[in-house]
This record gives C-alpha cells, sequence and structure tokens, in this order.
C-alpha cells in the first residue's frame, strides 16, 4: 500500500521559517506530480505548491516568492520551504502524491505561526 508521511511541522513566530518534508513508501514508480495542500480550521483544503515537473511547478498566490517546493522525482520525496511565515499560513498540512489520476495523501503535519 502506497502511503504518504509528512514531517517537519511545529510552532514558529511571524517572520521564523520551516521546512516541511514528505517521504513515500510502498510507491514501485514515480509520482506523475507532488505537492502540498494546506487546511486552517473552518475552511476548505486549499493547494500550497504543486511540482509536475521541473517547467511546471504552480504556487498559490499568498505564499509565491516565500515557498519554495522541491521534489525528488526518484525518490518520491517533496519538501516544502517556508519563509517569512505570517500567522496565516497556520494550518494543517498534507503532502499529496498524484499517479495515473489517482491521489494518495498523507496524514499530515500541523503548523502554527504566532504572531
Amino acid at each position: 500500500q502506497v502511503q504518504l508521511a509528512e514531517s517537519g511541522g511545529g510552532l514558529v513566530q511571524a517572520g521564523d521559517s520551516l521546512r516541511l518534508s514528505c517521504a513515500a513508501s510502498g510507491m514501485r514508480f514515480s509520482f506523475d506530480a507532488m505537492g502540498w495542500y494546506r487546511q486552517a480550521p473552518g475552511k476548505q483544503r486549499e493547494l500550497v505548491a504543486i511540482h509536475l515537473n521541473r517547467a511546471n511547478i504552480r504556487y498559490a498566490d499568498p505564499v509565491k516568492g516565500r515557498f519554495t517546493i522541491s521534489r525528488d522525482t526518484a525518490r518520491n520525496t517533496v519538501d516544502l520551504q517556508m519563509n517569512d511565515l505570517k500567522s496565516e499560513a497556520t494550518a494543517f498540512y498534507y503532502c499529496t502524491g498524484r499517479f495515473r489520476g489517482r491521489d494518495v495523501w498523507g496524514q499530515g503535519t500541523q503548523v502554527t505561526v504566532s504572531s
């Protein structure tokens, strides 16, 4: 069974940086895409960043210029470097991988940014 496991969440102050990591297990092939979503309390899950290939990376507008997604396609890992964090970044962050149209989700990791 394919599983994704996130790590790196925590409590930080506004302006700090944090790096999230995600690794897949049980996956024999490379994902077609990997990315990060987040869900804040009372809100819908939203895209943070998605990495299809080196030429096709998308970021949500609120994080552009501050967050960077990086991916190791062969190892099926994806990281999210978050700089200059703001309180509105407080959310549960989920890693996702897409393979042949099917999405796999991790269990998530909490990021809390205090102002």
